[in-house]
């Protein structure tokens, strides 16, 4: 026992030496990787946040080496027809998108969000290898297949089950470490230093400039491998790319900052719901004064607020509670704190925001199905040169990028001089109706595009692809619309599901982002699948079919235009209906420097 004692007190000076008392100690809470309060000046801040964006660009690169053309990948490597490889797309991309939520409820409860950022980055190495591997020796064959001149032969179900396995299990990296990747990033800034803060807010459009840009390489360089049936090539230089960005996230690991992770969330759910139903009949209080609350160490207070009074019942002390109490017991599953209730509350109120941005969704995939399908059935030639019709969406990141600088360094300042109430710019509420609004108009503008370019197609052509005499380039004006719109959509997401997610639920703020974006793809495909069951009645090819020329791809266009505009109105009304909430201070992390001992918290 004394020989414990000693090695403690001997930890304890080291700690002591360690840390000098002139040292400046985050105020927000964080830990660094040996679970010590975290040192202003020799962690987090933009040393690291560099590193995060460095690895963002890079593991996108990855990502959409995959993505941006795996709709061609299925037409001509796997055969698959326009439809049927628009909703594979859309199922793909949906899947990797609810992946999010695994993610975000490991990173919350358990393993914070280092740990599941490396895991499943290592997931996503692992996928994008065996993808690339399949690919290079069963999938593309003969050799040089997957262009309009040289058809691939017919697979085999072992072939296609290991090419799916390969692509979903990309889906299960990239969806894992999407929504731990931006909040771990925003970790890194002390939101209760006047300093960090307004980095804090900085960083979620650079984080969205810097998915964008690793993305550009992908639909530029690597779309045009692709295009010209070097899938394999373009495969192996996305599993680089993310081999790189493991590299590089492991090469910062000791300069991060750590939240610990605080537990499983659905208990702390159930616990509300079930306490709140054992004292249904108990009278709720007007005010939240009389409800249960204690200090929580190293965290934050969420104050009461009114709406769904049923669940303060959940806080109110009963006379068994005071019995327990005496005791020395407490049983969460009769009492919870108000923090605790106002938790529930808050993602009840936060669902329908993100349930109003999923038809927003549906118009943002359709650049990496139906664009990149009207565009290969436009005219994609200067001279000699062919451009790859999935390479377009480059004109989408570039507006991002444009956008980003506009709204940051123009509209913000100029909203927030014209305001009356309070300095403030746009709120994230408004930032996401304006995102809507433009994508209306996006859709309306790539209806028009393919209205022209259905005039001057060729009906009877054998092969679809560039069978019209309009030139791609067309397809600029609705790229560089959703680019903007994505710049008020998801950079307002990121910062509001953010900011508005309780401490111990970060990352599944992030991850509602993540799945409104899935649910809008799965929402594409079920459109999809019932747009063409209802057009092909009466012997029509119905509206997209194999040969865009015999659709009419237009009709869709318009039809989406008309359910956003519906999505948008039912969007005002939830956001004039949402409550902000509302943190009390933290407590000071510094005294219990001395308490903390070796192995323990560590990330």
């Amino acid at each position: 026992m004394t020989q414990s004692n000693n090695k403690m007190m001997e930890f304890g000076e080291k700690v002591k030496e360690e840390m000098n008392e002139d040292d400046e100690y985050t105020l927000d809470g964080t830990v660094d990787r040996h679970g010590r309060p975290s040192i202003r000046g020799k962690s987090g801040g933009w040393f690291a946040g560099i590193l995060i964006l460095v690895n963002q660009g890079l593991a996108t690169l990855a990502f959409f080496g995959v993505g941006v053309n795996l709709v061609l990948f299925l037409t001509r490597v796997l055969q698959q027809d326009n439809a049927e490889a628009a909703n594979s797309v859309s199922k793909w991309t949906g899947t990797v998108y609810i992946f999010s939520l695994v993610g975000a409820f490991l990173s919350d409860s358990y393993w914070g969000r280092y740990k599941t950022c490396a895991i499943f980055q290592g997931i996503f190495v692992m996928g994008l290898a065996l993808l690339s591997l399949s690919t290079y020796l069963f999938l593309v064959k003969p050799n040089g297949c997957g262009v309009e001149t040289l058809e691939c032969r017919t697979h085999s179900s072992v072939e296609i089950a290991l090419f799916y396995l390969s692509t979903y299990l990309v889906a299960l990296g990239n969806g894992g470490y999407q929504p731990n990747i931006a909040t771990f990033g925003a970790d890194q800034f002390d939101e209760e230093d006047s300093k960090e803060g307004i980095q804090k807010v900085a960083f979620f459009s650079y984080f969205y400039l810097a998915l964008n840009l690793g993305s550009l390489f992908s639909n530029t360089i690597l779309g045009y491998f692709e295009d010209e049936g070097m899938w394999a090539l373009g495969f192996w230089c996305s599993t680089g790319s993310a081999f790189l960005a493991l590299v590089l996230f492991l090469a910062g690991t000791p300069k991060y900052r750590h939240f610990r992770a605080t537990g499983n969330p659905l208990a702390r759910f159930c616990q509300v719901v079930v306490a709140a139903a054992k004292k249904w009949r108990t009278r709720v209080p007007d005010s939240g004064d009389d409800l249960y609350e204690y200090a929580i160490s190293g965290g934050r207070k969420i104050f009461h607020t009114s709406g769904f009074k049923f669940l303060d019942r959940a806080a109110i002390i009963s006379s068994k509670d005071l019995a327990l109490q005496n005791e020395g017991q407490n049983n969460p599953w009769r009492l919870c704190t108000i923090t605790q209730v106002e938790e529930v509350k808050c993602i009840l109120r936060l669902l329908p925001i993100c349930l109003c941005t999923i038809l927003y969704s549906v118009v943002f995939t359709q650049m990496a199905s139906l664009f990149v399908e009207q565009g290969a059935a436009m005219k994609t030639t200067i001279g000699n040169f062919k451009i790859p019709p999935a390479s377009m969406s480059s004109f989408d990141i570039l507006s991002v990028a444009a956008f980003i600088f506009i709204y940051r360094r123009v509209l913000d300042p100029l909203v927030s001089r014209l305001k009356s109430k309070n300095s403030q710019g746009l709120t994230e509420l408004q930032r996401m109706g304006v995102g809507l609004i433009i994508a209306i108009i996006a859709m309306v503008t790539a209806g028009i595009v393919e209205n022209f370019r259905l005039k001057s197609a060729t009906i009877d052509c054998l092969n679809c692809e560039g069978s019209s005499t309009m030139s791609i380039f067309w397809q600029v004006p609705q790229y560089a619309l959703i680019g903007a719109s994505e710049v008020f959509m998801y950079v307002g997401q990121l910062e509001f599901f953010n900011g508005q997610a309780p401490d111990g639920l970060k990352s599944f703020g992030s991850a509602l982002c993540m799945t409104s974006i899935s649910l809008g793809n799965y929402v594409s495909s079920l459109l999809v699948s019932v747009v063409m069951k209802v057009s092909k009645e009466d012997d029509m090819p119905g509206w997209i079919p194999g040969n865009l020329n015999r659709g009419h791809l237009d009709r869709f266009y318009f039809l989406l235009a008309a359910l956003t505009t519906a999505d948008f109105l039912l969007y005002i009304v939830c956001a004039r209906w949402y409550k902000y909430i509302k943190m009390g201070g933290r407590e000071s992390n510094r005294g219990s420097i001395h308490q903390e001992k070796s192995g323990e918290c560590r990330v």
